[in-house]
């Protein structure tokens, strides 16, 4: 079984309109409402690729009954925890000219909660698949990811971890499947400015010395690289499209990765495969669909 966490989700309230006046009345053409948070979009990736996936996380209030609802709705399982103070974040995403967004505050989560969320994770087994995407609410240690892997670590759980800075470097002793920092992202955790190519293949070594078994960069327009477990050391190209929303593309790569792993794929297809699955994501008003991500996949 495939289980995402999502710690922080929101409800992602996306507006458009032709021109943003502040300190006047501006009125919408369109906008849409939808269920955020990294790992939720990991589960609707792995949806559309017609894998199913267990949502984990938080949720409080109206707006928590309404992201159970819309997942639901779409055909995803949850087991959410429900807090009875508070309610679940709003993040609205104004577009216009330019995008501007204001995001909510994450819910306040007590030691009770929390070992709440332990119990529903003593439940995964030897051989499943976990994902930790996604920022930590300021109410927990920023250590709380190790933490979580450090409780399976005697099992054979095959864990995901997406995040930045010291939440991702106190993981990696306890070994996760994957990571997927951006270039920004491993400059920061080196605190340095990458130039060239052996650059990332250097920090991308270090990175495995500290324990990532496998480690792909994601590079933007100028595509991505992979270093596996077996020592496979790839760069690949962007696939060619027009982009037109980058939002959840590299959930959708870890998403992709994964997939490919449970389904069989050698390393280096998972590798492309994930590619193939950021790029359709990218090429896309929306999260990719099995299609568009198969169409990139058989060209690369």
């Amino acid at each position: 079984m495939i289980y995402t966490l999502t710690l922080n989700p929101a409800i992602d309230h996306v507006v458009k309109l032709d021109k943003l006046e502040i300190g006047e009345t501006n009125r919408m053409h369109e906008e849409n409402i939808s269920a955020g948070g990294k790992g939720i979009n990991v589960s609707k990736i792995l949806k559309n690729l017609g894998e199913n996936s267990i949502v984990l996380g938080y949720i409080a209030g109206f707006t928590g009954n309404e992201i159970d609802r819309i997942l639901k709705e779409e055909g995803l399982s949850t087991d959410f925890i429900y807090i009875r103070d508070g309610f679940t974040r709003i993040n609205t995403k104004i577009k216009s000219e330019k995008e501007t967004e204001i995001n909510g505050p994450g819910l306040k989560i007590s030691k009770q909660e929390i070992e709440k969320l332990f119990d529903k994770l003593d439940d995964i087994k030897d051989g499943d698949y976990l994902f930790l995407s996604g920022s930590i609410p300021s109410s927990m240690d920023n250590g709380f990811y190790a933490k979580i892997m450090e409780r399976l670590f005697s099992k054979n759980v095959n864990i995901a971890v997406d995040t930045t800075g010291g939440a991702l470097v106190k993981t990696l002793k306890y070994s996760p499947k994957i990571i997927k920092p951006n270039l920004r992202e491993l400059e920061e955790l080196f605190n340095c400015q990458i130039a060239e190519n052996v650059q990332i293949e250097r920090y991308s070594k270090r990175l495995q010395e500290m324990g990532a078994k496998n480690i792909i960069i994601s590079m933007g327009g100028d595509g991505a690289y992979f270093l596996s477990e077996k020592g496979d050391s790839i760069f690949l190209e962007a696939p060619k499209g027009n982009v037109i929303d980058t939002v959840g593309s590299g959930d959708s790569m870890l998403a992709g990765f994964i997939f490919a792993l449970k389904n069989n794929f050698s390393l280096v297809e998972a590798f492309k495969f994930s590619v193939s699955c950021g790029s359709a994501t990218a090429f896309s008003e929306k999260l990719a669909t099995k299609n568009e991500i198969y169409k990139i996949y058989k060209n690369l």
